[in-house]
């Protein structure tokens, strides 16, 4: 399966995905970003001017407003 980065704050999205066979990175720096497939951020930190540089070329998916079932969902849609 697909290597996923998850914020470290989002256990519930860590083990929903282990469970569904991705393996996870916990994201405490930009360098794990470096060979995900995809990043799960939990939102909170979102640049307040609006402008944000990325380091993964991947899909980052926002968890804010999501349970960790709906995550798992939205990021198997995202890697197919």
């Amino acid at each position: 399966m697909a290597r996923i980065g998850v914020e470290e704050s989002l256990t519930d999205v860590k083990e929903a995905l282990m469970a569904m066979g991705h393996e996870v990175i916990e994201l405490k720096s930009e360098a794990d970003t470096a060979h995900c497939d995809c990043c799960v951020i939990s939102g909170l930190d979102k640049d307040v001017m609006g402008m944000a540089d990325t380091s993964i070329a991947g899909p980052v998916i926002n968890a804010s407003g999501q349970n960790a079932e709906e995550i798992a969902q939205m990021v198997n849609e995202k890697l197919s």
